[in-house]
C-alpha cells in the first residue's frame, strides 16, 4: 500500500513494542471530524493509552484541514491519502485502513477504530474493522432525520410562532428520509460495524434501541463538539477574523452556510435559498457567506455567480468568503451571530452550544432536538420569503436563545469512561458467546 504516508517509518514497530495490546484509531477526514474527534484523541492520549490518529486525506487544504489541524496541536500517524469519486473514496479508505488494520492485527494486537457521525468515513472505516473482526467506537451515533409533518402544518407560513410551536411537539415529525445524502446511510452502516454507541441525546438512544442494538453498549454521552467549542471560546482572543472582516465586529448579522448536496444540486432549492439572502441583504441586514466547494459549484451551476460577486463588491453590509481555517475564527463570529441559516448538522449543535438561534435550511433535520428544544427553526428551502421570513423571526429572538443547551459537558472524559468499562469486561466486538448468558 504505497499510497499511505506515515508519520514515522517505525510507525507498525513502535505501536508493537506499546504495552497496552488494545489500539486506539481516531479516524479523521472533514472538519466537523477533526472538532469532534480530536478531544477524543487528547483524553485517550492524557490517559497512556495506546493511540493513534489517521486522518484518510478527504479533506486535504489548509482552510479545510490543515489549518485547524494546527491550532489544534495534532500531527496524523498516517494518511490514507484517498482521492476521486465518493464510491472511489468509499473503495479506497476500506482497503488502505483494512491494510494498516491487518498489519496492526499481525503483531497481536486488537484495534478499535473510532468513528464519527454520517460521513463516509464512519461508513468505510467501521467496514474496514469489521472485515478483522474489529467493531468500533461511534461517537455520535444514532443520528436520525425527523421530518414535521408538513401535511398537518397546512402551510401556515404567516405564523412563525405558531410553526416554531409546531416543532415544539415530538409528535408533529415523522421518520423515514433518506436526507441528509448519503449522509443517513453512512450513520446506518456504521451502527452495523459498531460495538460501542455515543449517542448524544436520549433521542438519538431511541433511534438505536428501536434498530435492535444491545442496550448495554448505548450510552448518552452528549457531543464532543462542546469540548472543542468550549476550548474555541476560551482562546478566541486571539482570534484574526475581526481584523479581516471589522463589518463583523459588532455582531448582528447572519451567518449563512449552503452546502448540503440535495440544496446545491436543486435549483428550485439554491435558488429560494439565495432569494432569501439577497432579500436580507438587500433589506440592509449584514450577512456573511460562507462559501465551500458544493456552495460555488451551484453558483456556477445557477448562473449566478457574477451577480453575487457583484452583490459582495456594492453592498457594505455582505461578507462573501471562503471557509476559514481556524475553529476559533469561526467560534468567534457565531458567537455574535444574530442567527445562523444554514444546512449543516454541526452548526445546528455549536449554535445550542453557544445558544445562538438557528434555521436550518433543510426540510427536516438529524438534530430535530434542538428544534424540539426551541432554539432551531426548520425553513424548508422551497420559497425564498418563507425563509427570509423565518430568519428575521429568529434573529437575535431571546426565547430562542434561552433555549436549553443539550449537548451536555466533559463529554470526551465520559465517552472514554464508557470505553475502558467495556474494556475491563470485555472488547468492543462481541461474539454471541459473550454476549449470551445460556
Amino acid at each position: 500500500m504505497n499510497e499511505i504516508t506515515y508519520r514515522s517509518s517505525d510507525f507498525f514497530d513502535r505501536i508493537a513494542d506499546h504495552g497496552d495490546r488494545h489500539v486506539h484509531i481516531i479516524l479523521i477526514a472533514t472538519k466537523p471530524d477533526i472538532i469532534k474527534q480530536v478531544p477524543l484523541y487528547k483524553e485517550l492520549k492524557k490517559r497512556g493509552h495506546c493511540v493513534v490518529l489517521g486522518h484518510t486525506g478527504q479533506h486535504y487544504d489548509e482552510n479545510l484541514s490543515g489549518g485547524m489541524l494546527k491550532e489544534f496541536g495534532v500531527e496524523p500517524d498516517f494518511n490514507l491519502n484517498v482521492r476521486g469519486s465518493m464510491y472511489e473514496i468509499v473503495s479506497q479508505i476500506i482497503g488502505r485502513l483494512g491494510f494498516v488494520i491487518a498489519e496492526l492485527k499481525t503483531r497481536n494486537k486488537i484495534v478499535i477504530p473510532y468513528v464519527h457521525g454520517d460521513t463516509t468515513t464512519a461508513m468505510a472505516a467501521s467496514n474496514a474493522g469489521f472485515c478483522h473482526a474489529f467493531s468500533s467506537v461511534h461517537v455520535e451515533a444514532g443520528i436520525r432525520t425527523l421530518t414535521p409533518d408538513y401535511e398537518k402544518w397546512g402551510g401556515k407560513w404567516k405564523d412563525i410562532d405558531a410553526w416554531k410551536k409546531f416543532l415544539a411537539d415530538r409528535k408533529n415529525w415523522k421518520r423515514g428520509s433518506l436526507e441528509p445524502y448519503p449522509e443517513q446511510f453512512n450513520t446506518r452502516c456504521a451502527e452495523a460495524g459498531s460495538g460501542i454507541y455515543h449517542a448524544p441525546t436520549e433521542l438519538n438512544r431511541e433511534f438505536i434501541l428501536a434498530e435492535g442494538f444491545p442496550e448495554d453498549r448505548i450510552f448518552v454521552v452528549g457531543n464532543s463538539v462542546v469540548d472543542a467549542t468550549k476550548e474555541a471560546l476560551e482562546s478566541m482572543k486571539t482570534a484574526t477574523v475581526f481584523d479581516r472582516y471589522p463589518t463583523l465586529a459588532d455582531g448582528n448579522f447572519v451567518r449563512f452556510c449552503i452546502h448540503r448536496r440535495e440544496n446545491c444540486i436543486s435549483e428550485k432549492r439554491f435558488r429560494a435559498i439565495y432569494d432569501a439572502m439577497k432579500a436580507l441583504i438587500l433589506d440592509g441586514r449584514t450577512v456573511l457567506l460562507i462559501s465551500l466547494f458544493q456552495t460555488e459549484s451551484a453558483l456556477e451551476r445557477f448562473g449566478l455567480k457574477s451577480e453575487i460577486d457583484q452583490l459582495a463588491k456594492e453592498q457594505k453590509n455582505f461578507v462573501y468568503s471562503p471557509v476559514w481555517a481556524e475553529y476559533r475564527d469561526v467560534i468567534a463570529a457565531m458567537s455574535r451571530a444574530a442567527v445562523c441559516a444554514t444546512d449543516s448538522g454541526s452548526m445546528q449543535e455549536e449554535m445550542n452550544a453557544m445558544s445562538v438561534p438557528c434555521v436550518t435550511l433543510r426540510y427536516g433535520s438529524d438534530r430535530s432536538e434542538s428544534a424540539m428544544a426551541g432554539g432551531n427553526l426548520i425553513a424548508p428551502p422551497v420559497d425564498g420569503k418563507v425563509i427570509q421570513s423565518i430568519i428575521e423571526y429568529a434573529w437575535d429572538n431571546k426565547e430562542m436563545r434561552d433555549a436549553p443547551t443539550l449537548y451536555g459537558e466533559n463529554v470526551s472524559a465520559k465517552s472514554i469512561d464508557t470505553v475502558e468499562k467495556v474494556l475491563k469486561s470485555g472488547n468492543v466486538f462481541r461474539s454471541e458467546e459473550e454476549r449470551l448468558t445460556i
